[in-house]
């Protein structure tokens, strides 16, 4: 049984699965997830709702996969510059200001309906925030692995609370969409020096 299911999983080419993920997310823009439906998607990919749900199991998976695929191509184990500074700079650098923009609003429509919605929460935890947590202590363990950051940091835990916080409160207070350069600017002051890593003044 689980090797008809991995089967039927995995028939769809990346070329269509990315043509899939991206309908969702377009469809994210316009009606947001209460009103997002499995026909809406089905009938804008031309698919069969019966191949979504084989596929998928349901919306909310759905949903936190075509999130997943909108990250940058960039992966952040693959950086490694020597430094944590410049890593992090890379990895902001990796993504522009414009599909930053498209995916802090993303995010924004989306936060609500994760709260209200175990599914969607489970599946954001356990697809983007779990794999998330786990590419950032890469690489802050590689700087404490090359002395830059002490292991007893307590910051080390907070890394990836620190750079959610930063988008949230980028809209929150400054009513602006979270840059590249206000990013940048975020680590230098807020995130190395609470790992004890010091920045160019």
């Amino acid at each position: 049984m689980t090797e008809t299911a991995t089967t039927r999983r995995s028939r769809l080419t990346p070329e269509r699965e990315a043509e899939l993920y991206a309908a969702v997310l377009d469809l994210l823009r316009e009606v947001g997830y209460d009103a997002l439906t499995m026909d809406a998607v089905a009938a804008r990919t031309r698919s069969s709702k019966a191949t979504l749900y084989r596929q998928w199991g349901g919306k909310a998976e759905l949903v936190a996969k075509a999130m997943r695929s909108n990250k940058p191509h960039t992966d952040m184990a693959d950086i490694d510059t020597g430094s944590l500074r410049s890593d992090l700079h890379t990895l902001v650098m990796s993504t522009d200001d414009c599909t930053m923009e498209q995916n802090n609003a993303l995010m924004r429509g989306l936060s609500m309906a994760v709260h209200g919605n175990p599914d969607l929460l489970k599946a954001f935890r356990e697809l983007i925030i779990e794999p998330e947590t786990v590419e950032i202590r890469r690489v802050v363990q590689r700087a404490v692995d090359r002395g830059e950051v002490r292991p007893d940091n307590p910051a080390i835990e907070y890394v990836l609370h620190m750079f959610v916080g930063a988008f949230v409160a980028r809209g929150m207070i400054d009513d602006r969409p979270p840059t590249q350069d206000f990013l940048r600017s975020y680590l230098d002051a807020v995130v190395l020096p609470a790992l004890g890593v010091s920045t160019p003044e």
